[in-house]
């Protein structure tokens, strides 16, 4: 049976000077890395606070034989316990694919301030992809969002490379 070749892509070391969108894109890239090395879906997610990182995870999925282990399911879980709060407000929550249903709930849940997507998903995503729960008129709580743009590029090759090595690796 082959095997996935190893990840070709580098983790990113942004500078500690400039805590901007790059910055904590570039962590949550460095996860989806992490998470191609371990077999998984390469989406990556930081949640900040403050200019402090309060959560970080991606997808651990096949690991877990979890379907709730999505890079965001498990950084807001930490992000919660480090607050000691389920309510994330002021939070910013960068991830470097467009979150599904189940993530865009939790993350209006939670009332993060702010969703910060690399790559939009026109099939699953639930933040202006498929569709926007966003925009749903009678929720209580409304995230800003900065979609796409941030890093797209290599969220997106991240991504796609992925995948085509898994099709080579099923031939």
């Amino acid at each position: 049976m082959p095997t996935l070749p190893p990840c070709p892509f580098e983790k990113r070391h942004p500078s500690q000077l400039a805590r901007e969108d790059a910055f904590f894109m570039s962590l949550a890239y460095n996860q989806a890395v992490d998470a191609w090395r371990a077999d998984e879906t390469p989406v990556g997610c930081v949640i900040e606070l403050g200019g402090e990182i309060i959560g970080a995870a991606h997808n651990t999925v096949e690991t877990t034989r979890d379907p709730t282990a999505h890079a965001e399911m498990l950084a807001l879980t930490q992000a919660a316990a480090k607050l000691g709060d389920w309510r994330l407000a002021g939070a910013t929550v960068f991830v470097t694919k467009e979150p599904c249903p189940m993530c865009s709930g939790a993350l209006l849940m939670a009332r993060v301030k702010r969703v910060c997507y690399a790559v939009p998903d026109p099939k699953m995503g639930c933040l202006g992809g498929a569709t926007n729960l966003n925009d749903l008129p009678r929720i209580n709580h409304h995230v800003a969002l900065t979609a796409g743009g941030v890093l797209e590029p290599e969220c997106r090759a991240l991504i796609q490379e992925f995948f085509r090595a898994k099709r080579r690796e099923e031939e």
